[in-house]
């Protein structure tokens, strides 16, 4: 417990090493040693994290245990004759109805625990308004402290081998533990203004990161326009966040949170529009259509990087606000009791377009990150659909096997002569058993394919577009099938291409070291296991295991929100994972037997003119960057240019001019009339005047006393006739 009232602690300690590593990296640590205090750092808090995860479960539990008392009681006073009002004490404190199985506040198995929000005052004030700074902790926050500490000590230890010897090498671990830093603040915020803060301090850290070999244009082109983008999304964020503090009057998460489901419909409007402006930080933060450009391009940053901001940190953002808020969401977007939402629609179909998008890439990073869009769009459909839980648990599971995925390719990269094309790779599977293994699995994760965890989360979205709250979302079902089935093929394709066949590359392929390797293995075993952390009832029934099932139900969904807003859970379906698992399995065959055949990469595509011109849409992205770039961007870039180049030449440089000629003008007078006319002029003449007296003293210089003489008598004769005259 204690942990989770002074969870200020986990985000501070990889600040502090930021500071460390950044100030005394290169002078005093030295950077051969550097790497070990980001290690140790994310370490530590590794640590406190999973003390903070039981410290929230055994919360939970002892909620539970004594809400069930509670119930007991309850029921006891009912069957005696007595109110239930009666029974709960003088307090009038019933957690329970009487009738409730007795299983935990909402009949699901466990209780409404309450979060553990820790505030202190005097942050700073305006307009009479004083802001606080705290930490709000609840199983969502649990949760993501787990997956971010996780996946960051890993990448962390991948990277003391994968960056060896770069020219920034101190640079890059004082900013990858500043990214830590900023993403667990984010998680934890109390209130908005500092979720904000977070958000915007994990979109500096990328901008860095990705640009972290700026020297090459590329990189530092990437940089920019993945920080543009996301400023485009941020006017959304503000505006949302103004709304909701001009509708409730603070920017408390949990008080906003409750109000929403206290008010209900009478916010509908202003929650309406404040989740469409929060959708569009979403969709450039978490790389949604139309702003998911940025993300691929983001790949200009070194792998890990690549692993970090695209399994556990930056692009998980967006999702987590919508968990964080969603009660604002559902009560905008009237979730529970539509069949189609904005959300949902632009979840859905982010995930097809990003599936479609993977087919024509030959980057293998870069078919990576178009399936990181197209998962993200997954869970950001789920809570489109009212599937909280899945949503949470995609985002947990797809933390470890997309994380594997991008470290292997990184993996790869290392040991074939620094390449990410497909295309100069192959056959490596013989040369690299154990990159090939891990892949292999966490391919098969992200596939969807039984019984790995991937498996489990996936149908859990589908499942919750079928059931929906009170209306089922047939088109996002549909979505969600198709991408499966894309899911499987693309990533069969990139093994393939990358493990199969003869190696086309250069140099000689070998495995990576143990330190890139262990951290492989790792995250593909959670690929398996994950999974299980919210396996169904009736799968664990099976084995007598029931009591172990919706783990991540139980302990991470914040029910004392949810519960007001009236959030339902679908009950299993068999016959739904059967399809997800059909269509998964589909997509492997179809495009094995495809490459099998030795149709060729672009087969199909220089027989049917219809295929190569889709080839082609996707090869151009859908045109988009040509729509931003040269229509959007060039359509006020030109005349802002010729306008600015228009005052430039004929107001700017005629000022400078005219300015110029005046002062070259007045310089001339001043020197012809002043200088040479005034200054010299009298200069000359006093010095002609004094030659000439000087000439006219000179005669008298005889050297003849008597002349003397008769001048000082003359000169004494003169002055005594003054005297006499003036006195």
């Amino acid at each position: 417990m204690w942990i989770l009232e002074n969870a200020f602690l986990i985000p501070l300690i990889p600040a502090i090493s930021f500071v460390v590593i950044l100030l005394f990296g290169r002078s005093v640590i030295g950077v051969e040693r550097v790497q070990k205090v980001g290690i140790t750092a994310v370490g530590i808090v590794w640590i406190l994290s999973m003390i903070a995860a039981v410290s929230w479960i055994t919360r939970v539990e002892d909620s539970t245990s004594s809400k069930s008392d509670d119930a007991e009681h309850a029921q006891i006073a009912v069957n005696e004759g007595l109110s239930a009002s009666a029974a709960a004490g003088v307090d009038g404190e019933l957690h329970l109805a009487a009738e409730d199985d007795g299983h935990g506040a909402d009949g699901h198995g466990y209780a409404t625990t309450e979060p553990v929000i820790s505030e202190a005052d005097g942050w700073w004030s305006s307009g009479g308004v004083d802001f606080a700074v705290g930490t709000l902790v609840d199983g969502q926050t649990v949760l993501l402290l787990v997956v971010v500490t996780s996946i960051s000590l890993l990448v962390h230890i991948y990277s003391s081998e994968y960056v060896k010897g770069d020219r920034r090498f101190v640079h890059y671990y004082a900013f990858l533990s500043l990214f830590t830093a900023s993403m667990l603040f984010f998680v934890m915020a109390q209130n908005l203004v500092q979720m904000i803060v977070g958000w915007e301090l994990v979109g500096v850290c990328s901008f860095v990161l990705i640009g972290h070999w700026w020297e090459e244009r590329p990189n530092t082109d990437a940089a920019v326009k993945a920080f543009l983008t996301n400023r485009v999304g941020d006017i959304g964020l503000l505006v949302g966040v103004a709304i909701l503090f001009g509708t409730f009057g603070t920017f408390d998460i949990d008080a906003i949170n409750r109000a929403v489901g206290e008010m209900g419909s009478e916010v509908h409007f202003a929650m309406l529009m404040a989740s469409i402006a929060l959708m569009a930080a979403v969709c450039s933060k978490s790389g949604q259509f139309p702003l998911h450009t940025w993300l691929p391009d983001a790949m200009a940053g070194p792998t890990p990087v690549s692993a970090l901001i695209h399994a556990a940190t930056m692009v998980v953002a967006g999702v987590f606000m919508i968990g964080r808020l969603y009660p604002v969401f559902y009560e905008g977007f009237s979730i529970g009791t539509s069949s189609i939402n904005l959300m949902a629609f632009i979840g859905g179909f982010t995930a097809l377009a990003g599936a479609g998008l993977a087919f024509a890439q030959w980057d293998i990073k870069k078919v990576l990150a178009y399936s990181t869009v197209s998962q993200l769009g997954y869970m950001v459909m789920a809570l489109g659909v009212g599937a909280w839980t899945a949503a949470m648990f995609h985002l947990f599971t797809h933390a470890f096997f997309k994380a594997c995925l991008f470290l292997g390719a990184g993996s790869v990269s290392h040991a074939a002569h620094h390449t990410f094309d497909m295309r100069e790779m192959g056959g490596l599977r013989k040369y690299m058993p154990h990159t090939y293994k891990t892949f292999v699995i966490s391919t098969l994760a992200l596939a969807g394919i039984f019984p790995f965890a991937g498996f489990w989360s996936k149908d859990e979205i589908l499942l919750g577009a079928l059931a929906g709250q009170q209306n089922a979302y047939p088109l996002m079902l549909i979505f969600g099938c198709v991408v499966a089935l894309l899911t499987a093929a693309y990533m069969t394709r990139v093994i393939w291409y990358t493990f199969w066949g003869e190696y086309r590359g250069h140099g000689h392929p070998h495995e990576s070291p143990k330190v890139m390797t262990v951290p492989l293995w790792i995250l593909a075993v959670m690929a398996v296991v994950a999974g299980a952390f919210n396996l169904p009832t009736p799968v664990l029934e099976l084995f007598g295991l029931e009591g172990l099932a919706h783990l991540v139900q139980t302990y991470a969904e914040p029910t004392h929100y949810l519960n007001a807003i009236g959030l339902s859970h679908p009950d299993p379906s068999l016959w739904l994972a059967l399809v997800g698992l059909a269509l998964a399995l589909a997509g492997i065959a179809i495009t094995f037997v495809y490459f099998w055949r030795n149709a060729g990469p672009h087969g199909l595509t220089e027989r049917n003119r219809y295929a190569k011109a889709g080839y082609t849409f996707l090869e151009q992205k859908y045109y988009l960057d040509h729509l931003y770039t040269d229509i959007v961007v060039g359509s006020i870039k030109a005349p802002i240019a010729r306008a600015a180049n228009w005052v430039n030449d004929n107001v700017i440089d005629k000022v400078v001019n005219t300015a110029g000629e005046g002062a070259r003008d007045s310089g001339r007078w001043v020197y012809r009339w002043i200088d040479q006319g005034t200054i010299d002029n009298t200069v000359n003449a006093l010095g002609t005047g004094a030659d000439a007296g000087g000439q006219g003293l000179r005669v008298m210089q005889t050297g003849k006393v008597q002349n003397y003489g008769s001048l000082l008598f003359g000169t004494a004769a003169v002055v005594a006739i003054v005297f006499v005259i003036v006195l």
